[in-house]
């Protein structure tokens, strides 16, 4: 497939998970994970809690946001990003998973403390300090996997 096919169904899975399996011809696991991504949003409280955080309300998006929900977000959300870009013939890099794994991590520790989280006072919140954390988490990710690939190339002997 071409970039232009895999930048494709990567945004769509940007914009709603389950999206880029669908052009895929995945559709049941397109399905599920439309089906995921609304019981989550819905039981997390998050949409509710985007327009607050968009207009500088952040004690009332957190106020709305149900944690035990919301950690499940990030992973469900890069999770579905990965997987439909892989379908679609991306990530045949070694080890091109990593960077998408740790936003999903930091993105859920961006969850975890965003009700205290601060700097100088300003909070960030459920919506924005998961958003920081998963772009330091893919600078995180793609500063590992060179790491790791340099180390392996590193570690291979030679003949």
């Amino acid at each position: 497939m071409t970039q232009n096919r895999k930048t494709e169904v990567l945004f769509w899975s940007i914009a709603l998970p389950g999206f880029g399996q669908y052009l895929n011809g995945k559709i049941i696991k397109g399905t599920v994970l439309i089906l995921l991504e609304f019981i989550v949003n819905v039981k997390s409280g998050l949409n509710y809690a985007i327009l607050p955080s968009f207009y500088g309300n952040i004690q009332e998006a957190i106020a709305y946001a149900d944690f035990q929900w919301l950690m499940f977000y990030p992973c469900l959300y890069l999770f579905a990003m990965w997987d439909a870009y892989r379908d679609a013939g991306g990530g045949q890099e070694p080890y091109a998973f990593l960077p998408f794994v740790f936003a999903a991590f930091l993105g859920t520790v961006g969850v975890v403390y965003s009700p205290i989280f601060n700097i100088n006072g300003v909070y960030f919140g459920v919506i924005w300090l998961p958003i920081i954390f998963l772009i330091i988490g893919v600078f995180i990710g793609k500063v590992i996997r060179k790491f790791v690939i340099n180390w392996k190339k590193n570690d291979s002997p030679t003949v």
